[in-house]
């Protein structure tokens, strides 16, 4: 901040964060410390490159002034984004109730014995705020879920040979439970088949 006897200025500095082919704005604020009213005007050493609103006016006593600083779209970045463009704010003090109409060059004119007061501003380019980067998504779906895969993989194999055992286990045993059911019954028939054919003996036997 600049602290002069008519006027405080807030930012000293412009800093403008810089885009190829996009025009960029940036505000001052001027504060009247004063009682009296203060007329402003800003000047620039490239006038084509920036837009300045309102680049004169009247400061009321005790109250503030915003300016806005708008650069021209630019179709090229500076050698090391270094600007050596500069700003001149010029203040004098002047009578109750005048207007922005009522300014004139001759208000700021030293040679006239006007006592004016003088604050320059340089200008200063940034990089513009970065977006947040989204994340690869290799790096995030890709790997978690294969490597989640390998383990489930790993887990349902162990789980599937498990059940696989206990399966054939299973199968074995119904299969050597029928077989043991099938040969009781094969004895059983054997059995059955020599009762009768006993029986049948006998009672030839006995005729």
């Amino acid at each position: 901040m600049s602290t002069g006897e008519l006027l405080s200025i807030e930012p000293l500095e412009l800093k403008f964060p810089f885009e190829l082919k996009k025009q960029i704005s940036c505000s001052l604020q001027l504060s009247n410390k004063t009682d009296n009213y203060v007329a402003f005007k800003v000047k620039t050493t490239n006038p084509k490159k920036y837009c300045v609103r309102p680049n004169t006016g009247i400061v009321l006593p005790r109250s503030t002034c915003d300016i806005i600083v708008t650069m021209q779209a630019q179709k090229e970045a500076p050698p090391d984004m270094q600007c050596k463009d500069k700003f001149l704010l010029q203040s004098v003090k002047t009578n109750d109730g005048t207007t922005a109409k009522d300014i004139n060059a001759e208000m700021f004119n030293k040679e006239a014995g006007h006592v004016v007061e003088e604050c320059k501003l340089r200008v200063i380019y940034v990089s513009p705020p970065q977006p947040p980067s989204p994340v690869p998504e290799g790096s995030e779906e890709g790997s978690s879920p294969r490597g989640s895969v390998s383990d489930n993989g790993h887990v349902n194999s162990a789980e599937f040979a498990a059940a696989a055992r206990a399966f054939t286990e299973r199968i074995e045993h119904q299969d050597k439970s029928t077989e043991a059911r099938a040969l009781i019954s094969k004895l059983t028939d054997e059995k059955n088949n020599a009762v009768q054919q006993n029986n049948k003996l006998r009672q030839d036997l006995l005729d």
